[in-house]
Parts: C-alpha cells; structure tokens; sequence
C-alpha cells in the first residue's frame, strides 16, 4: 500500500473540510502534511478501524492506549495544533462519518474503510474500565470509581507526583520548585481555613495523607481524613506513622457520606469535588454543611469547566472517563458557587488558580518521561501512555482556558452574622499566629 500518509491526509481533509494541522507519518513509512513540527504516527492500520467506529475522542485515545498512535517531538505542540479538530467541534466531530450526506464525503469515507483494513475493528485495551455496577454516583459505584482511578500502585504515583504526593494544583512562584509549590498550597488553605492547634479538621478525599499532615504538624490541628481507596489509605498512615502524628491523624476508608462525629472547626475538600457528580453536588453541599459547627469554614478546591450554551448538552469527556475519571464531571464555576450558597454557605472569597494547574501538569508529565520505562513497569505501557496524554492534554485545556480551577472559601456563618473573617481578607497571604 503504497504512500498511506498522503492518502489518509487527503481522506482526513475531505472529510473534516480542512488540512490537517500537524504531519502524518503512516505505517508504511510514508509521511505527508506540514514539515517542522511534531508528527502524529500512525503505527498501524488498525487505529483507523477504531476511529471509524467510535470517531472523535474515543477511538483516538483507544488507539493511543494501544500504541498504535504515537507523537514524535513536541506532545504539546501538537494537542494544541489538534485542539481545535478534537474538543472545539464538539459533537461535530463525534458524529461525523453517522451524519455524511455530500457524495464526496461519502466517497472518501468509503476509501477509509477501505485504507483501514478487515472489520471489525480490536478489542478496547485492557485499562478501559468496564464492568461498572449500580447507577451513577451511588456509594457503590462510586468506590468502583475510585479504586479504577487510585489503586494503580503508590510507587507509580511517587514516581509522577514526587515526594509531596499531592496530586491537586500546586500554588506557584516564579522560580519555586514543585516541592515548594505543593507546601506553598497546603499552606495557603490552611491559612484560608485559619487553622488552629486543636482544632478538628476533616480532609474530605486526604489522598495520601499530605494535607492532614500539613495541618497537624504546622499548626497542631486534629484531623480526620476520608478516602475510598484502601491503597492511599495505608500509604498515609505509614506516612503518619513515620512523621510521629499518629495522636492528631485518623485516616478512614469511608465515604464523605457516612461520616457521622462532627461538628468540625474546618472542612478540606481538595480536588474530590470533581468525583461528585451533578445530580449528588447539593447533596455533598448538605453533608458538608452539617458537618461544620457554626462559624466553621470549607475550602473547596475544585476544577471547573466553561459554561455550556445548552447546559443539557453537557457530556462527560469520553477519554477520562473510560480511562482516567470514570464518572467524573465538571461544573462551571458559577453552578458551584450557587450550590454552596444554596446549601446554606456564604461564600467570602474565590481565588482562580487556572495557570498553576497548567504549571503543576508539565512537572508531573516531565517526572512521567523522565523515569518512563520504570512507568511502565510499574503499571503497563497502556496505562503509562494513558497519563502522558492525560496529563499533557489537561495542561493545554488550561493553557486554553477550556478549563479552570479554584479555591471557594465558604463560612457555615451563623444568625448573628459574625463570619470570623477579617475585613481585608486575604490576610492568608502572610501566615499569623
């Protein structure tokens, strides 16, 4: 088959009604589009197959999971070169070769199959999550969720996030390491949250235990963290074993929904809000809510996405979720800021961190490359490419402002009316007491 990359550019452009912005290398060998830039490769026939079937964000990420895609040079580059054909057509794309009417187009989608090869096309790869039970966002099916996500392997995760193994948005200074940035945000919300020794913290979603530890090794604060992930559960606990904690810090396999011993001085919720789902986000509003003693305040750290025209239309990201996130959505910034106030909250202060996130994603990526082949032992060559791209393709979402991410300072503030907040506010700048 001879020249395959110039053939397929062609089908590609005819196709989507314009060129292609990046150069195609084929599995033959053949290379066509534009020189001097990153090459998408298409290693073997049989991605096509996957993207005739499932076309847009799906059969691409199953092809790249497989490794019959690969990108040489700059990653980046070439998401962002892409970015406009695979999130900004939207349902477009998606449902391209169902809604083909012009002769033309169905000639050329005809000469695809053909390029493509037998049908019908693989199997999705083995770290596609499948098998889910229960229905969305139920306790069940919600630690299903988790466990796809988390229970991969502790050393894995040391290996992307480094020593701190916070996997949340890092707060930045010009010339601050990704240790200093993790250390700097931990201590930031607990400045927001104006944590005292003694006070009760919960850590709602603690990950592997650094925020707890934080709180109760700065500033003598008593917390119990929640997660449903038995993996990140002995992980903090050895961690606070070692630290010498272990009178301060509780860390529980448990739901958020399930914990019953408040009232609490101070909630943290640092990026678990995302697992939450639409339909339960007042209910996890609530639950927060009454968890808190009069006074007490929340610090919900959250990703958020931009506002749909027709919010109904809204559709969760086909590759998080069958690879990364299962079930995982985003909310506009204003949905989450009504949903607090709804719940009861007064909301004193947002703070938008969306180019920290953009900062932390290309260290986590760089840790990936750097120790690759240990990545891969670690978990398996399709989850370690599943990261690279995720993490890669978050930083230029944020870069773009397709998505963002911020911190809601919110006070459970009682009938008199005292919130406990200073009148300048972001006295959090300077850590007091």
């Amino acid at each position: 088959m001879a020249d395959a990359a110039s053939r397929l550019t062609t089908l590609a452009e005819e196709l989507l009604g314009e060129p292609l912005p990046v150069r195609l290398r084929a599995w033959d060998g053949s290379e066509a589009g534009p020189a001097g830039g990153p090459v998408l490769v298409v290693r073997d026939r049989r991605a096509l197959r996957r993207m005739i079937w499932k076309p847009g964000e799906l059969g691409l990420a199953r092809a790249w999971v497989a490794g019959e895609l690969d990108v040489e040079g700059d990653l980046y580059a070439l998401l962002d070169g892409l970015s406009g054909l695979l999130w900004e057509r939207g349902e477009e794309t998606r449902s391209l070769l169902d809604s083909v009417r012009d002769p033309k187009l169905r000639a050329a989608a005809r000469a695809l199959l053909r390029l493509a090869g037998p049908f019908p096309p693989p199997k999705p790869p083995a770290e596609e999550m499948r098998g889910r039970s229960g229905n969305r966002h139920s306790k069940r099916r919600d630690k299903q969720a988790i466990s796809h996500h988390y229970d991969v392997g502790n050393d894995f995760y040391e290996l992307v996030l480094g020593p701190s193994m916070v996997y949340s948005c890092a707060y930045w200074t010009e010339d601050g390491t990704l240790e200093d940035a993790q250390r700097d945000k931990l201590d930031l919300i607990a400045r927001k949250l104006n944590l005292q020794e003694g006070d009760r913290l919960l850590d709602v979603g603690c990950g592997w235990g650094s925020m707890a530890i934080h709180a109760a090794r700065e500033y003598g604060a008593r917390v119990v963290g929640v997660t449903l992930s038995r993996e990140q559960a002995a992980y903090a606990r050895k961690r606070i074993a070692d630290e010498g904690l272990t009178d301060l810090i509780e860390i529980r396999v448990q739901d958020y929904r399930d914990v019953d011993d408040g009232p609490y001085d101070a909630i943290s919720s640092i990026g678990m809000a995302e697992h939450v789902g639409a339909v339960k986000y007042r209910e996890y509003a609530d639950t927060l809510y009454g968890l808190l003693k009069p006074g007490g305040r929340l610090l919900n750290h959250q990703i958020s996405r931009r506002p749909e025209p027709d919010e109904e239309a809204y559709e969760i990201d086909a590759f998080i979720d069958a690879y990364v996130f299962p079930d995982g959505e985003l909310s506009p910034m204003g949905s989450t800021l009504t949903t607090l106030e709804d719940a009861g909250f007064e909301v004193r202060d947002v703070e938008a961190i969306r180019e920290h996130y953009a900062l932390t994603l290309r260290r986590w990526v760089a840790n990936l490359e750097a120790d690759w082949d240990r990545a891969v032992r670690l978990t398996s060559p399709g989850r370690a490419r599943i990261w690279r791209l995720y993490m890669a393709a978050s930083a230029v979402s944020f870069e773009r402002n397709r998505i963002g991410v911020n911190q809601f300072l919110a006070v459970k503030t009682p009938v008199s009316g005292v919130s406990g907040t200073a009148l300048r506010p972001r006295v959090w700048n300077e850590k007091t007491g």
